[in-house]
């Protein structure tokens, strides 16, 4: 059985955070998670430096090609850069081949979809196959995150400190690596209200069920899965055809029963036909 200690967030972390300056650190809700002993050993440490040093010389010109792809196929900088929430509460700047149109002073969605953002001629090859998740490695490097976790999420969606260095890949980016191409099915008010309903929930607990029980042989098991993009979107298809069952069934509700029912409208149609379908549900 694999071997776990408790963590726990305490009101002493909180005031230790808080001092450090908001700049710094989010504060955070009291949260208790069973964690393996590998998420924050020296072994995964050591795993995660030597495998990026290790596949340099396969990964250094992927990256040199991208970048130069990126750079000649649209206007902006190569590399695109954002604060994210990492161990403990620490904001670190993720590093990622820009794959969106460079707008300044543009607030765009916290919600991505393929629908709702305007991509450069190559942003969606780099999203498909990952590309632009690779100058992430570096952050490897530096410390600020892992090959194998869960996920860094922006300050917005971080409910509970984070006892391990976010990932690469894990759990939750195998289930969710085509949710951009199911997001574009649901209408879009009813984008922001899924994600945070139902994806963030969903995540959070694949985290906490790797966190539990991360091993090497996990990790690696994770890592090979990501390379040969075995994704799992199984489940991701089977919560947006519940939701939007249940989200028809709701509106049917609220009719006054003396109004005929009006017929769903085509956008909601198509998104159940084509998640189920997804699904395996029809």
């Amino acid at each position: 059985m694999q071997s776990s200690v408790l963590i726990r967030n305490n009101s002493e972390d909180k005031d230790q955070h808080a001092s450090s300056g908001p700049s710094a650190h989010l504060l955070l809700c009291k949260k208790s998670y069973s964690v393996s002993k590998w998420t924050s050993s020296v072994g995964k440490r050591i795993f995660d430096c030597s495998s990026v040093l290790l596949s340099l010389p396969i990964v250094l010109p992927v990256l040199t090609v991208t970048a130069l792809l990126v750079r000649l196929t649209s206007r902006g900088p190569v590399l695109f850069i954002q604060e994210r929430v990492g161990l403990h509460g620490e904001n670190f700047r993720i590093l990622k081949f820009r794959s969106m149109e460079h707008v300044q002073n543009k607030n765009r969605s916290a919600v991505t979809s393929t629908s709702n953002q305007r991509f450069t001629p190559i942003g969606p090859f780099l999203r498909r196959y990952k590309l632009d998740e690779l100058p992430q490695l570096f952050n490897v490097l530096k410390g600020d995150m892992s090959l194998v976790g869960p996920r860094p999420k922006m300050a917005e969606h971080v409910k509970h400190d984070l006892p391990c260095r976010p990932g690469v890949t894990g759990y939750a980016t195998l289930t969710f690596a085509r949710e951009e191409a199911v997001f574009s099915r649901l209408p879009k008010e009813e984008l922001e209200h899924f994600y945070h309903e139902v994806v963030l929930p969903a995540k959070r607990q694949m985290d906490e069920q790797y966190m539990a029980t991360a091993s090497f042989t996990s990790d690696l098991g994770l890592i090979l899965s990501t390379v040969s993009r075995r994704w799992d979107t199984f489940h991701l298809n089977k919560l947006v055809a519940r939701y939007m069952h249940r989200a028809e069934n709701v509106e049917t509700e609220e009719k006054p029963a003396r109004k005929l029912q009006v017929a769903p409208s085509p956008a909601k149609r198509h998104a159940v036909a084509l998640a189920a379908e997804d699904a395996g549900l029809q």
